[in-house]
Formats: structure tokens, sequence, C-alpha cells
């Protein structure tokens, strides 16, 4: 697994702040829990959209690791949104 250059505890705290940035944006009621998840699978989810597509992902370190789990945890609140109508 890909983590652009994180460690572990910097990958469930990042990922933590990120799904909430997501919740923000995306208007969506989800906790602490879920926001760490959301923000963890996010950026493992789109960092393989991306290579999947050939595409550089946003660089290494942890404001990439924010930016790549921030716009995934987007792309999950949405997919899951399209699932439940």
């Amino acid at each position: 697994m890909h983590m652009n250059g994180v460690g572990w505890i910097s990958a469930i705290i990042i990922g933590g702040l990120a799904g909430w940035l997501a919740e923000m944006v995306m208007k969506s009621n989800t906790g602490i829990f879920m926001n760490i998840i959301m923000g963890i699978v996010g950026a493992v989810v789109l960092n393989a959209i991306l290579q999947a597509l050939e595409v550089s992902d946003f660089g290494v370190g942890r404001w990439a690791y924010l930016i790549t789990a921030f716009i995934g945890a987007c792309l999950l609140i949405f997919a899951g949104r399209l699932i439940r109508r």
C-alpha cells in the first residue's frame, strides 16, 4: 500500500483530518471513526485510480497525503450517496 511517505500514525491523524474536511465540504454527518476510515480508504482508492490511469500522484509527504485523502474521501461520500439512491 502506497501512503505517500507517511507512517501509520500520521496516516491515521491526517486521514481523520481529511475525512473531517470532506464531511464539512460534502455536508455529510459521520462520526470521527468514520472520518478516519474515509480519509485513509479515500487516499488508497484515489492512489489506485491515479496509478491505473498512469497519472502521477500529488507528490510525497503529509500535504500530498492530505490532498489525496481529502479528494478520495469526497469521492467515497459521493459514491455512497449514489448507491443509497
